[in-house]
Order: structure tokens, then C-alpha cells, then sequence
């Protein structure tokens, strides 16, 4: 193989890895879990299926405001990112993307986020797209995150914007259901997060970041695990009502949420490090069962 085939073959192996790092910044997991949600809040604010073009510019318009507030949200939290075992392999950490570039890259998914949704959805779900990175980023990352053991959940209001936004994209206004919803992601992502950081605790500590099972004993840790899993289901059952759901979304509910509760009990119990991944991975199960369910009972009823 000669010198000019190596050559082009470590340029594409770069332009990869380049292209993998911009990709990363994303956070394509959070992404995905936060259209989970979108698309099912829009079929019951539709009372079936909207049209497939506002569908598509809704979700490629929350996908890159999410993708943007989370490239932001890692080139803040780089000195930080380096420090800690979980994210050391990020692009800015490792070096595969720059600084500079990547706040670049990130600014740029935000004003395409708003051009899309204003454009080709409505001003409201535009400006609620752009509300919910602003509080990301200026409430929850720059401020409450390093010096708060309330960061996650004050902070986690951002997480709750996509339904607000998939809702005002079909309606083109809020009311007291998608305002449930909301509160249902709210209330959801505490337990959800402070489960995950059971594992990842002393990550937390070598940085000095409060987040909750790394300041607190975990024994008021599950407790409070505990209240907001009761919350959960208590929110899902009243959206339930304020919707007008009908017996797949009970079913489903009642179900998922018992679920739920139980595994927070197991954890109040005994709080250690299985039993609260074993609530974490529940828990993205729980959001996407639920809300499927809340899309299918709508669809089954048409």
C-alpha cells in the first residue's frame, strides 16, 4: 500500500472520528428520549395523526435545539467533563473537537432550531424551544449545577419543554393538559437522574458538583427517590383525566407507574447501587411505555 493510500486512509479515519465528535456533542440519547416525547403529545393534542410535514419540522426542530443546548452544555462543562471517569471520552475532553468549534457548532443548531420552528411550525413552540435551552444553559448549567444540591431539580424543567412544544406546534397554545405533561417530566427526572448518579456518586465529589447521592446519605436519597415516584404516577394519573384518555392509557398508567413505585420502594429499603440502576433503566422504559401508550390509546380510538 503506498504513502498517498495511508494518507487518504487516515484523512477519512479523522473525518470520522471529526464527525463522530460532533455527533457526540449532541448527546443523541437525551435527544431521542426528549422525541419520545414530543411525537405522542402531538397525536393527543391532534386527536390523531397531524400532518406528516409538521411533524417532521417539529421533531428536526427540537432535535437541534436539544442538540444544541447539549453541545453548549459540554463545552461549559469541559474542566469538569476531564475530571470525571463517566465523561472523560467526550469529544472536547479527548480533543477530536475543539473549543471554539464546537460552541460554533452549538450556536448554530439553535438559531437552525428556531429558523425551522418559526419558519414551518409557529412562533410559540420557537420561542418555547429557545426558552427551554436559555434555562439549560444559564439556569442549570452555569448556575445551579455546581453549586446546588437542587440543580437536577430546578434544572430539569428544560427536559420538560418538548412537550409544551409539540403541543403549542398542533394547538399553537398551552393548556392544562400539555401543562400536566410538563409537570410529569419534571417530577419524573430527579428520580431518574439520582438514580443514575447512585452509580456515579464519586464522580460527582471529585469535582465538587452537589448533585444529591454525592453530598447527601443515600438513605434520604432513596426517600426522596421515593416521594417523587409517587408524584410521578399521581401526575400521569391526573393528565389521564385532564385529557380524557381512555383505557389503553389507564391500563398502561396504572401499570408502568405500579411498576415504577415499586422499584423505589425496593430502593428505600435497601438503598445501594443495584437496585438504583435498576430504577434508572426503568425509568427511560417507563416514559417511552407511557408514552406510546398515550399515542396508541388516542390512535385505537379514532
Amino acid at each position: 500500500m503506498t504513502s498517498l493510500s495511508l494518507a487518504r486512509i487516515d484523512a477519512t479515519r479523522s473525518l470520522r472520528q471529526r464527525l463522530a465528535g460532533f455527533v457526540a456533542l449532541t448527546k443523541p440519547r437525551i435527544v431521542e428520549l426528549l422525541l419520545v416525547t414530543t411525537l405522542p403529545t402531538m397525536i393527543v393534542a391532534a386527536h390523531g395523526l397531524p400532518p406528516a410535514g409538521l411533524v417532521l419540522a417539529t421533531l428536526a426542530g427540537g432535535t437541534l435545539a436539544a442538540g444544541g443546548a447539549n453541545a453548549i452544555n459540554m463545552f461549559i462543562d469541559r474542566d469538569i467533563d476531564a475530571v470525571m471517569q463517566r465523561t472523560a471520552q467526550r469529544p472536547l475532553v479527548t480533543g477530536v473537537v475543539g473549543p471554539r468549534e464546537a460552541l460554533a457548532f452549538a450556536v448554530g443548531l439553535e438559531v437552525a432550531a428556531f429558523a425551522v420552528l418559526w419558519g414551518l411550525v409557529d412562533l410559540l413552540s420557537a420561542v418555547l424551544a429557545l426558552g427551554a435551552t436559555l434555562f439549560y444553559v444559564f439556569v442549570y448549567t452555569l448556575w445551579l449545577k455546581r453549586t446546588s444540591v437542587q440543580n437536577i431539580v430546578i434544572g430539569g424543567a428544560a427536559g420538560a419543554v418538548p412537550v409544551l412544544v409539540g403541543w403549542a406546534a398542533v394547538r399553537d397554545s398551552i393548556g392544562l393538559a400539555p401543562m400536566l405533561l410538563f409537570a410529569l417530566i419534571f417530577v419524573w427526572t430527579p428520580p431518574h437522574f439520582w438514580a443514575l448518579a447512585f452509580r456515579y456518586r464519586d464522580d460527582y465529589r471529585s469535582v465538587d458538583v452537589p448533585m444529591m447521592p454525592a453530598v447527601a446519605p443515600l438513605d434520604r436519597v432513596a426517600r426522596r427517590i421515593f416521594a417523587y415516584s409517587l408524584a410521578v404516577v399521581a401526575v400521569s394519573l391526573g393528565f389521564g383525566w385532564a385529557a380524557g384518555t381512555g383505557i389503553v392509557y389507564w391500563v398502561a398508567a396504572a401499570g408502568t407507574g405500579a411498576v415504577f413505585v415499586a422499584l423505589a420502594g425496593r430502593l428505600l429499603a435497601r438503598p445501594d447501587e443495584a437496585r438504583a440502576m435498576r430504577l434508572f433503566h426503568w425509568s427511560i422504559t417507563y416514559v417511552t411505555l407511557l408514552f406510546a401508550a398515550m399515542a396508541v390509546d388516542q390512535l385505537v380510538r379514532l
